[in-house]
């Protein structure tokens, strides 16, 4: 039964891999047998990470990419389709959030947001389905966020929500073509992104308050728990792989209950 879930022979490129969810899902696809772009704005983490795929027994390449540019996203699927010969799974995962009041967000922050988090999917999904075959398989990384937003997180609910709406559209139009889309919906993750919260003037850390969110975060979730990467990884697989094989235009909320809609 196993087998459903390995990728032998399988290419998949991951975006913003160098960090987070994105490693640890470039990580577990390699480990199912898939050979791994791994890509990143930062070539340096990137690089850090497809290394240490290799040396656990995959084989993966390190690709700078910025996914709010169409030209660099499209470089990114060529030059994988050039080295590898085919891409059968597409993972548009970087995303970055800039916490502001909602009277506060100035056009160019707004702009900023949505061109990653939301075009950046919109542009990996469109050049990956160019060179899909039946089969193939995009997802996107939205954020529980989707279903309930907080203070000062306007323009990261809004890149998230529409990309929600961009995965059940890109599933109608891509089914009849074999090509299945859907999104996975991390609840609060011990990531990049979180834990830049919690960082000072002086560029310090401020473990205390992390652990005070962590804390709270954790009492939302029934099972009393909050996400790690790899849970968000295992997910990625799940929808990636043969197992997932009839989903599409779904969104996994990895979360622990903290949302069920």
């Amino acid at each position: 039964m196993t087998k459903a879930f390995e990728l032998p022979d399988k290419v998949a490129i991951v975006t913003g891999a160098g960090s987070g969810i994105g490693e640890a899902s470039a990580q577990v696809l390699a480990g199912a047998g898939a050979r791994v772009v791994v890509a990143d704005l930062d070539l340096d983490n990137a690089t850090r990470v497809a290394e240490q795929i290799d040396k656990d027994g995959g084989r993966a390449l390190a690709r700078r990419v910025d996914v709010a540019d169409p030209a660099s996203v499209t470089e990114l699927v060529t030059g994988t389709v050039t080295e590898f010969g085919r891409l059968d799974i597409q993972v548009n995962n970087a995303g970055i959030m800039l916490r502001r009041p909602v009277l506060e967000i100035s056009p160019e922050e707004f702009d900023q947001v949505l061109s990653v988090n939301l075009k950046g999917q919109l542009y990996g999904s469109q050049a990956a389905a160019r060179v899909m075959e039946p089969g193939s398989s995009i997802v996107n990384t939205l954020s529980t966020i989707i279903d309930f937003s907080t203070a000062g997180t306007g323009s990261y609910a809004a890149s998230k929500k529409g990309g929600e709406a961009l995965i059940r559209t890109f599933a109608v139009e891509l089914g009849p073509r074999g090509i299945r889309v859907n999104g996975v919906a991390p609840g609060w993750t011990e990531s990049g992104i979180t834990r830049g919260r919690h960082v000072n003037e002086r560029g310090e850390f401020q473990q205390e308050s992390f652990d005070q969110l962590a804390a709270k975060m954790t009492a939302v979730s029934p099972l009393g728990t909050v996400a790690e990467p790899i849970d968000s990884a295992y997910a990625v697989l799940y929808l990636a792989s043969p197992a997932g094989r009839l989903l599409t235009g779904h969104v996994i909320r990895v979360n622990g209950g903290a949302s069920m809609t």
